[in-house]
């Protein structure tokens, strides 16, 4: 049986305003981290453009 972690960060993407969690992979680079995906890292130049939908 899995266990549930109690105290995960997290943060809302800006793109597409979906919440991710912090893990070991993304440690390093937490801190500086703001998009959820390269996707809607790419899509944030774009304007007009739908949001996109995971």
């Amino acid at each position: 049986m899995a266990h549930k972690k109690k105290n995960v960060r997290k943060k809302e993407c800006p793109v597409c305003e979906r919440e991710f969690s912090w893990s070991k992979k993304l440690d390093k680079n937490w801190d500086s981290m703001v998009y959820c995906s390269d996707r809607c890292r790419r899509v944030k130049t774009y304007e007009g453009v739908e949001k996109p939908h995971h």
